[in-house]
C-alpha cells in the first residue's frame, strides 16, 4: 500500500471515529406503552446510565407530534403529571429510570395506534457537562404493562 493510499484510509476511519465512541449513555430496559385507535398519548419507559455527567435535553419520535420528558410528582396528596423543561441531569455511572409514576417519555399527538409487538423509533438528546451535544437513536418495543418486564 502506497503512503497516499494509507494516509487517505486512516482519514476516512477517522472520520468514523466519533460516531464510534459518542455515545456516551447506555439504555436499558426500554419500551413504550402501547395504545388504541383514538387514544392520543402513551408513555415510554427505560433506564438510562451516563458514562459522564450528562442531561438529556429532548426527545423526538415519528410517531408523536410531540415527545417530551414529564415527571409524575405527588404534590399535597395529589398525583400531577408536568413537562420537566430544563432537562434531566444524568450524574456520571448512576442508572436514572424513566418509569411509570416517575420521569418518563410521554408520546403526545399520537399519528396512529401503537399495537403490542410493534416497535417505536426513538431519538433521545443529550448534552454533557461540556456542552457536547450527542444522540442515541432507537427502536422500542410496544408492551402492556403488564408485560413489560420481558423487555
Amino acid at each position: 500500500m502506497k503512503l497516499h493510499q494509507f494516509l487517505a484510509i486512516t482519514a476516512l476511519l477517522a472520520g468514523f471515529a466519533p460516531s464510534a465512541f459518542a455515545q456516551t449513555v447506555d439504555v436499558k430496559n426500554a419500551w413504550v406503552r402501547t395504545s388504541v385507535q383514538g387514544q392520543s398519548a402513551t408513555g415510554a419507559f427505560m433506564t438510562l446510565t451516563a458514562r459522564e455527567d450528562t442531561r438529556l435535553i429532548g426527545i423526538t419520535s415519528p410517531v408523536a407530534g410531540v415527545a417530551e420528558l414529564h415527571e409524575m410528582k405527588l404534590d399535597n396528596g395529589v398525583m400531577k403529571m408536568r413537562a420537566v423543561a430544563d432537562g434531566l441531569a444524568l450524574p456520571a455511572g448512576k442508572a436514572v429510570e424513566l418509569k411509570p409514576g416517575g420521569y418518563h417519555v410521554m408520546l403526545m399527538d399520537l399519528k396512529a395506534a401503537l399495537p403490542k409487538d410493534s416497535t417505536v423509533p426513538v431519538t433521545l438528546l443529550f448534552k454533557d457537562a461540556k456542552g457536547v451535544q450527542s444522540r442515541v437513536e432507537l427502536k422500542l418495543p410496544v408492551a402492556t404493562g403488564a408485560m413489560a418486564h420481558k423487555h
